[in-house]
């Protein structure tokens, strides 16, 4: 019976080492994910504003420069842009979900350990 109730407490052990390892490393990667979310928002509002300046840039012209394929090169980048964007912002919602399962498995791990004795 002893030898049952040590594995348990080394499984226990073991998963609270796995947890402790984890949660740092969710935390960088959703560090992470944040700066390129906001790194993808600057770059969509460069976009924004390049094309903005070519279509005045068109207008303003008096020999005609068709700026146009440009213009839609820009916004098929911007399409881009917001498209991984929204990618970034999935995978960041689910390391959030994954941190805090893996705070609250801590939490029940630490009781179980604690009520335990061990």
């Amino acid at each position: 019976k002893m030898a049952a109730g040590s594995g348990a407490g080394a499984r226990e052990l073991f998963a609270e080492g796995l947890l402790q390892f984890l949660r740092p490393a969710v935390r960088q990667l959703d560090r992470h994910v944040h700066s390129v979310r906001e790194s993808q928002v600057e770059l969509r509002e460069h976009i924004d504003s390049l094309a903005t300046e070519l279509c005045r840039i068109n207008e303003d012209q008096k020999v005609a420069l068709d700026l146009d394929p440009y213009v839609k090169k820009l916004l098929n980048a911007r399409r881009r842009v917001v498209l991984v964007n929204n990618i970034l912002q999935n995978a960041q919602e689910r390391l959030r979900r994954l941190n805090h399962s893996v705070a609250k498995e801590t939490v029940r791990r630490r009781a179980m350990l604690e009520a335990g004795g061990y």
